[in-house]
C-alpha cells in the first residue's frame, strides 16, 4: 500500500485546511486509517483515526471539536478537515493505514510521506 498525502500549506491562524490521503496498490476499505503529526523538535503524535467503515472516529484532545476525519472507501481516500487552526497545529501531517482502530502509531503498518501544515499567528 502506498499513501500520498496532500493539502498542506501555509495559512493564518483561524483559517481552515483539508488534508487528503489517497491509497494505492490495494483497497484499504477494510483497514482503519489515521492521521498523525510531528512538530519540529517533538515526537510524532496521534491526531485522529477512523474505523474501516467510518462508523467510529477518535480524536486527540488538542483537536477535538476543530478537526474532522472522514473517508471515502470508493476513492480509497481519507480526509482531515481542520478548522480554527492555530500556530500549535504547525507540523508535518502523516496518514497511516492499519488493521486496528487505534491512536497508537505502532499499530499502523503503512505510512504516507507527510504534508507540511504551517499556521502563522
Amino acid at each position: 500500500v502506498q499513501l500520498q498525502a496532500s493539502g498542506g500549506g501555509l495559512v493564518q491562524a483561524g483559517e481552515s485546511l483539508t488534508l487528503s490521503c489517497v491509497a494505492s496498490g490495494r483497497s484499504v476499505s477494510s483497514y482503519a486509517m489515521g492521521w498523525f503529526r510531528q512538530a519540529p523538535g517533538k515526537e510524532r503524535e496521534f491526531v485522529a483515526s477512523i474505523s474501516w467503515n467510518g462508523g467510529m472516529t477518535s480524536y486527540a484532545d488538542p483537536v477535538k471539536g476543530r478537526f474532522t476525519i472522514s473517508r471515502d472507501n470508493a476513492k480509497n481516500t481519507v480526509y482531515l478537515q481542520m478548522n480554527s487552526l492555530s500556530a500549535e497545529d504547525t507540523a508535518v501531517y502523516y496518514c497511516a493505514v492499519g488493521l486496528s482502530f487505534t491512536g497508537v502509531d505502532g499499530r499502523y503498518h503503512y505510512w504516507g510521506q507527510g504534508t507540511q501544515v504551517t499556521v502563522s499567528s
